[in-house]
């Protein structure tokens, strides 16, 4: 993390928004060997803090190169925009429609005297249970910011590393920068032109359900009403000719649903039905 030492120090006294990358590692089977991996983003502003993939600031930018307006949602994990200093986050989601829910997600953090160096930073050790799952932290008080990735925040320092201790999720910083104006992650208030309706828990788990119960709904409605021979329908970069070949490939998508129930917050699991 040394590309990180010249990065910090200066960013408090004039940046409007401190970015940190953070490399993302995850299971998507808790049984599999292998982790699945992508950057994700840690925007502090003035006012609020925001947490999403890497990869929706890439497609923003061709869009703004090319003039396009394309749209991108990853669903591993939520992106999450809060209020800076605040455990109040707003969790984004997309199951066909486009959700927002909001939390209380405060911490109780036990302080350990564990320590240990990263470059010139000191890091501290922590853990706290939260999610239905144990987390191990290393913070640097050397970096007055209380953040972290995801929902993780609260300590008296900016969080380089936590995972669980089933090491399912592993979160490390790797990089930092500065913007003098403040980045407005646009892309977040709204989805394919549709901003984000307020649900609770209990109407998120219900569309998870529905998603498997008919997760190729809307490609089914769109195919069964087609009148035009010239239109066709790609799956995962298949076409699709036939009602049945769309009901075989829902039997799979059901397979991999069951497969890869591994949320970060396992306590919110989603208990499938056996088809």
């Amino acid at each position: 993390m040394k590309k990180l030492i010249l990065l910090l120090f200066p960013l408090f006294f004039s940046a409007q928004t401190h970015r940190f990358i953070y490399q993302f590692q995850y299971k998507l089977d808790s049984l599999a060997k292998d982790f699945a991996m992508e950057n994700m983003i840690l925007d502090v502003n003035p006012d609020d803090v925001k947490f999403y993939p890497y990869s929706y600031v890439e497609t923003d930018s061709l869009n703004i190169v090319r003039g396009q307006s394309r749209s991108r949602w990853d669903d591993h994990l939520p992106a999450v925009i809060r209020k800076k200093n605040s455990f109040e986050n707003i969790s984004l989601i997309l199951l066909n429609d486009f959700f927002s829910l909001k939390s209380t997600d405060k911490l109780n953090w036990k302080l350990l005297n564990d320590t240990k160096v990263d470059g010139q930073y000191k890091l501290q050790k922590a853990t706290t249970t939260f999610g239905g799952r144990n987390w191990i932290a290393w913070f640097s008080k050397d970096v007055n910011l209380s953040e972290g990735p995801y929902k993780f925040r609260g300590l008296p320092g900016l969080i380089f590393e936590i995972e669980d201790d089933k090491k399912n999720f592993i979160f490390k910083l790797s990089k930092s920068m500065k913007f003098s104006k403040t980045y407005e992650a646009k892309f977040l208030e709204s989805f394919l032109g549709q901003k984000p309706i307020p649900v609770s828990e209990k109407i998120i788990a219900k569309k998870q359900l529905e998603l498997y119960s008919n997760p190729l709904q809307d490609i089914a409605k769109s195919f069964k009403a087609n009148v035009n021979p010239e239109n066709t329908f790609y799956v995962s970069g298949v076409q699709i000719k036939s009602l049945d070949q769309i009901k075989g490939m829902s039997d799979e998508r059901r397979k991999t649903m069951l497969r890869e129930n591994n949320p970060i917050e396992i306590d919110k699991v989603v208990k499938y039905p056996l088809h």
